[in-house]
């Protein structure tokens, strides 16, 4: 087994118990869209997603309509689910929605957050960068979530945090190292957040995490451009 393979079913893993059968579905084809693994004009094979997966093919179509509703797949009348055009201009909106979503968040947590809260960031931090120094790229995903998450949660927001979670759909997470540059932005681009953090200062903590989630995007973009025309 190889290590994609295996991050693959610890990531399947993982969402088991927490999504319904559909949304993991839902969520494997998405990310194999947006990491440019299925690209237009490609067919999304339902039995290779249930094999994949290890479940049976009723669930894997939900899943595709769900993605259908969402625009990244088109179905083909007796022919099937076939993956839709994806730019890297639509990529660059999905994440312009993302950047405004949690540079609000970042700014309404700078005041609020504890001291025990920037040292868990602080040591979120670190272990991405040992990770990354180490080779450790399977670990990088995680943290970064968390780091994150744990933004996000202290921006004390239900609503917003709940769109944000629609537009974070759209980040690749187990095929993340694919992209060029993507691996080392998950690292570099915290440090201005953090001395913004620990500053209290709620704007520069707004343009920091901005600019990190629009450079995000532009790195992804890139990277469906560049399949695209492969």
């Amino acid at each position: 087994m190889t290590k994609a393979d295996r991050s693959k079913g610890e990531t399947v893993q993982r969402t088991r118990g927490k999504r319904s059968l559909p949304d993991q579905v839902a969520a494997h084809v998405r990310e194999l869209v947006m990491s440019g693994q299925l690209r237009f004009p490609e067919f999304v094979r339902l039995d290779q997603v249930a094999a994949d997966l290890g479940i049976s093919v009723t669930p894997v179509r939900e899943g595709l309509l769900t993605l259908r509703a969402e625009g990244l797949l088109q179905l083909e009348p007796r022919r099937g689910f076939m993956v839709a055009p994806l730019s890297g201009d639509d990529v660059r909106d999905l994440f312009w929605v993302q950047a405004q979503l949690e540079g609000e968040l970042a700014a309404r947590a700078a005041p609020r957050l504890s001291d025990d809260d920037l040292g868990r960031l602080d040591e979120l931090q670190q272990g991405l960068a040992d990770a990354l120094a180490e080779g450790r790229l399977d670990e990088i995903e995680d943290l970064n979530h968390r780091f994150h998450h744990l933004l996000a949660m202290a921006g004390r927001s239900p609503k917003l945090t709940w769109f944000l979670g629609q537009a974070v759909k759209h980040t690749p997470s187990r095929y993340y190292e694919t992209i060029d540059g993507w691996v080392q932005a998950s690292v570099d681009d915290h440090y201005p957040i953090l001395d913004a953090l620990h500053a209290r200062d709620p704007e520069t903590a707004r343009t920091a995490m901005q600019d990190h989630i629009r450079h995000a995007g532009e790195l992804l973009s890139r990277h469906v451009d560049r399949r695209t025309t492969e």
